[in-house]
């Protein structure tokens, strides 16, 4: 991208807004009027976005707090006791955003709230606690960065909308990168293949709908075409076929099996960032070096033309 586009830049593509930010042009959507109504919402938006993306079994009710606490701090099993911070921090989530929805109810009413209030402060002290133990959180797959995920509330109580919207487009663009990064190294391993020739269109394609899906909210009318787009995209890289060679010994054809778990493994790390729209470097990281480790075993059995 140009040096001379600037962060926050803003334009119209194919007659929908976008706005810049570190190389990369995404879906703008204006941020709502600063109200306190206004963040309820967000709030309870990001928390059943958060918990759709975790790992099941820890979306506390509220209530609950002082319970999943006294079983958090009387586990001893580290294992537990990550599960058990887990479900505590999933408690305070909830109770934070309950205090939040009380303070509007008051609001609503005639009654303000002043930041100094025991309410913000208890509010503000159960976001700051669940931030914290977010990191023993893990994403369905037991892949990292659900931590950044969990942070999203505590930004939008900390913070204005209209500065989380900025933050949530930084965060998009990392994403889009990690997103090219891993497609790049699976087109350029996969596509010096034979066996696998015309799975790099594919991988693409794929991408590009995977930047989409990052970028775009569910209530945006044009997600009834990028999410059917996405999905079978999806599906065929998973299932792709690869064509063995004449006369292929044991050995390379367990490499090509090899290979095409790296592709479905590669598929659904490249659909977990777009879902949770943060880059898991972590992942992205062994991933990548899984890859690379498979592309030298693959010349060595005869599979790659080493073009480098």
């Amino acid at each position: 991208m140009s040096a001379s586009i600037y962060n926050g830049s803003r334009k119209d593509i194919n007659g929908r807004p976008h706005i810049y930010y570190d190389g990369y042009w995404i879906r703008y959507y204006a941020p709502p009027e600063e109200t306190l109504a206004a963040k309820r919402d967000l709030l309870l938006s990001l928390t059943r976005r958060t918990f759709h993306h975790t790992e099941p079994g820890i979306n506390t009710p509220g209530q609950k707090t002082e319970a999943a606490r006294a079983s958090y701090e009387a586990e001893q099993d580290p294992a537990r006791k990550r599960v058990n911070a887990a479900m505590l921090a999933g408690a305070l989530f909830n109770r934070a955003t309950d205090i939040f929805t009380s303070i509007v109810d008051l609001e609503r009413q005639g009654i303000e709230v002043h930041q100094d209030n025991e309410l913000m402060r208890e509010c503000s002290e159960c976001f700051s606690e669940a931030l914290e133990l977010g990191k023993q959180v893990r994403h369905p797959s037991g892949h990292e960065g659900i931590d950044e995920l969990w942070g999203e509330p505590f930004n939008v109580f900390t913070h204005t909308i209209a500065s989380y919207y900025a933050s949530r487009y930084i965060k998009i663009s990392q994403t889009m990168k990690a997103i090219d990064d891993i497609a790049a190294r699976i087109e350029t391993v996969f596509e010096r293949m034979p066996s696998f020739s015309g799975v790099g269109r594919i991988v693409r394609e794929f991408a590009r709908a995977a930047r989409v899906e990052s970028e775009m909210m569910k209530s945006d009318p044009d997600f009834f075409l990028n999410w059917p787009e996405f999905v079978p995209l999806k599906e065929q890289l998973k299932a792709f076929p690869p064509a063995p060679p004449a006369g292929i010994s044991a050995l390379a054809r367990v490499q090509l099996q090899r290979g095409c778990r790296l592709l479905s493994d590669g598929t659904d790390l490249i659909s977990y960032m777009a879902g949770v729209r943060v880059p898991m470097p972590k992942s992205k990281r062994v991933f990548i070096e899984h890859l690379n480790d498979f592309d030298l075993d693959s010349q060595g059995v005869g599979l790659s033309i080493d073009s480098d």
